[in-house]
């Protein structure tokens, strides 16, 4: 489980770090579209695509409040 509840943030923007699975820590401005069994489905606004993240590897989020891209 994540220590960080994500699904507060599902239909909003979020700046969220991210651990990936080689351990590199990246901060992300994304659009929570789902949680779902671990899994949450994000726009990254800086990768500009969708992406499936692991819930438990979010480490913290934070409400976005301005422009994207």
């Amino acid at each position: 489980m994540s220590p960080v509840n994500i699904e507060k943030y599902v239909g909003r923007k979020a700046e969220i770090i991210y651990q990936d699975s080689k351990g590199n820590f990246t901060k992300r401005r994304v659009s929570v579209y789902s949680v779902r069994d671990g899994q949450v489905r994000v726009l990254d606004w800086g990768k500009k695509s969708f992406r499936t993240l692991k819930e438990e590897r979010i480490l913290s989020a934070l409400p976005f409040v301005g422009r994207t891209g």
